[in-house]
């Protein structure tokens, strides 16, 4: 790979033509190095997948070359785009076979979150972990639109990647970041005429210091 100032590498990709083949041609091969280390620990990842999550972050760095602000190498701001490429295609990939209407049914049936799963808190935590559990399931199924619903079961409880929410939905990031802080300010009002706080709610799904499960935030 020709070796390149950051002004170098901006300038042969600013402008289509031989110069940006070539550059495009010796970062590929960066890329592929670079992501062949970053997923020597996912057998499932193969050639022809990072192959595809480099053409993408290719395409990704054209897009944003103007804002590449010059605090690192260029080659290093490049690998970082294509590494939150590929962890982003393999986020969306693990989510592709599972429905929304499947969360939303699975969450308003038997849905019970790995905190309730810990064996480890007292019989008086699990009680008390269900009964706030039941309350706030309650208050989501009354008191929320269904994309309200849609956004926060999918995204808090089920932990699916924003962007890929936001995709089923045919909507944005930013559009669904609204939808969501509106559900919360929603429920946060609802818990306090339940006479439960937020902080009450959040305390009561952790467990003691060094036996911490996941914490599911509202």
């Amino acid at each position: 790979m020709q070796e390149r100032t950051n002004q170098q590498w901006l300038a042969a990709l600013s402008e289509p033509g031989p110069e940006q083949e070539l550059a495009l041609a010796d970062l590929r091969v960066f890329l592929v190095r670079g992501l062949g280390y970053a997923m020597a620990d996912r057998p499932r990842v193969v050639d022809a997948d990072i192959e595809g999550f480099v053409q993408e972050a290719l395409l990704k760095i054209l897009d944003n070359l103007g804002s590449f602000r010059g605090d690192s190498r260029f080659t290093t701001w490049a690998q970082k785009i294509a590494v939150h490429e590929a962890f982003t295609e393999l986020r969306r990939k693990r989510w592709e076979s599972v429905s929304l209407e499947e969360m939303i049914a699975k969450y308003e049936g038997d849905f019970t979150p790995s905190v309730l799963t810990d064996p480890e808190p007292s019989p008086e935590e699990r009680v008390s972990q269900r009964r706030l559990l039941d309350t706030v399931k309650r208050l989501i199924v009354e008191e929320l639109t269904d994309r309200q619903r849609q956004a926060i079961v999918t995204v808090v409880f089920a932990g699916m990647p924003t962007e890929e929410v936001a995709r089923r939905m045919g909507t944005n990031r930013n559009a669904l970041y609204k939808l969501m802080h509106d559900a919360r300010r929603r429920l946060k009002h609802c818990m306090q005429v339940e006479g439960i706080s937020l902080e009450d709610a959040l305390t009561a799904f952790e467990t003691p210091v060094g036996r911490r499960s996941s914490t599911h935030h509202v």
